[in-house]
């Protein structure tokens, strides 16, 4: 019986990043001896078990073989004679088909560390095809690693398998797990931008491939195509750290810019309407969970008026901000709403030179919020005698607590940032968007 660290733990150890969990493949082993060595079958598909103590992943060496479409389409053989070269040779990337024994000699039959070196995602062999589950991985594996190119060789199987249909055989559960978890990499605009390069975005995501050759005003998109935008809002919420609901709320929040008729171009007024039934159909598709749902559907309907927010003749009056915040659920669902201002935060800071710009909108905003909770329910309606109109009053109140922040934060804001006040600080917030 022979053991090895094989995959993730040895590439991420020669990246000097952190290991978090270490796979083991087993050779020359059966299960019966893995059961008598203590270990503990957890494996459907094939023989996985965990150590007694360390409960990391033990698998027997096995190979695979194609035997239908798409991701479960596969036959699996583990036996004492499979090697350690076979089993590697079924991996997907050669900078994931690395192992090292317990005698701490590198296993690299498919040059994995020279990929590694030369900052290239490679497939390891033809077998690649068979999976379509491994064009999402590279693309996730982009996102992490933002400075990788895909391997010319490697990009070419992978545009004859979105060619021959092979992702239209992927679950929506799958395809919602790697889009989640590429979206919550440093680089999540690399996943993007791969799947694009070979074809899949839109067969998976045609909402999003739409976005690309439809352009904005240069005025307040210098980068003017929407789906160049769509790339740089994804960078910012990720140099941001936001968490995944305001993520996917970034991805979708312009899908309506791809209905706009091409005669109104580079215009896009009613996009945020048009975005709607897109981003439902998108999420129901692919089973997005209902807090991404929510939370995107909210973005894509409110992030024009969230931008509109403060100084100049068109900017939100506090009762309409009051009725987003009512609609938004301020009161009971704080940080969603928190959630909500960074993702549009985002989508502000995601233009050509714009990534450091302020966003002075985030801060009025939340001092409204602020207003708006400390607003008194109860005793407004133990104060009303006529309890049909409670809901009139307190919205009355809550108007009254807003308008009064507004003053306050614009009299502090002109003292602070007074010499700043010009035009192109006004056009952002009567305009942007449009």
């Amino acid at each position: 019986m022979q053991i090895y660290v094989v995959g993730g733990a040895i590439r991420d150890e020669l990246l000097g990043r952190p290991v978090s969990d270490r796979d083991h493949v087993v050779v020359g082993a059966t299960p019966d001896e893995m059961l008598a060595a203590g270990f503990r079958p957890v494996g459907k598909d094939f023989p996985v078990f965990l150590h007694p103590e360390t409960q990391e992943e033990y698998a027997l060496a096995r190979t695979e073989r194609k035997s239908g479409h798409g991701y479960h389409g596969f036959t699996f053989h583990a036996s004492p004679e499979v090697s350690l070269e076979e089993d590697l040779a079924r991996r997907d990337l050669t900078i994931n088909a690395m192992a090292r024994g317990e005698d701490g000699v590198l296993a690299d039959p498919f040059n994995g560390r020279a990929d590694l070196d030369a900052r290239v995602l490679r497939h390891v062999s033809p077998a690649f095809i068979e999976d379509p589950v491994r064009i999402l991985r590279l693309a996730r594996f982009a996102a992490r690693f933002g400075d990788f190119s895909v391997a010319p060789e490697t990009l070419f199987l992978m545009r004859r398998m979105v060619a021959e249909g092979e992702v239209d055989h992927l679950v929506a559960e799958r395809v919602w797990q790697e889009l989640a978890r590429g979206l919550m990499e440093a680089h999540p605009q690399r996943m993007i931008e791969v799947l694009r390069d070979c074809g899949a975005l839109a067969r998976l995501l045609p909402e999003l491939e739409a976005l690309f050759g439809v352009p904005q005003r240069p005025e307040y998109h210098p980068e003017v195509d929407t789906g160049a935008h769509l790339l740089l809002v994804l960078q910012v919420a990720a140099a941001m750290a936001l968490s995944l609901p305001a993520r996917f709320a970034a991805l979708t929040h312009d899908l309506g810019k791809g209905r706009t008729p091409p005669a109104e171009w580079p215009r896009h007024i009613g996009h945020e309407a048009r975005g709607e039934p897109l981003l439902l159909a998108l999420c129901e598709r692919l089973r997005v969970p209902v807090e991404c749902r929510e939370l995107a559907r909210l973005v894509v309907l409110q992030h024009g008026n969230v931008h509109r927010a403060g100084f100049g003749e068109h900017c939100l009056r506090p009762d309409t901000m009051v009725k987003l915040m009512e609609r938004c659920d301020v009161q009971r669902r704080p940080e969603r709403f928190e959630d909500f201002l960074l993702a549009c935060e985002a989508d502000h800071r995601g233009r050509q030179g714009r990534a450091d710009d302020p966003y002075p909108q985030g801060r009025l905003w939340r001092a409204a919020a602020a207003a708006f909770r400390a607003v008194d329910g109860g005793a407004i309606a133990r104060e009303c005698t006529d309890k049909v109109r409670i809901p009139e009053r307190l919205h009355q109140a809550r108007v009254a607590a807003v308008s009064q922040a507004l003053a306050d934060f614009k009299a502090d804001f002109k003292a602070e940032f007074k010499a700043d006040l010009r035009t192109d600080f006004r056009a952002d917030f009567r305009t942007h968007g449009r």
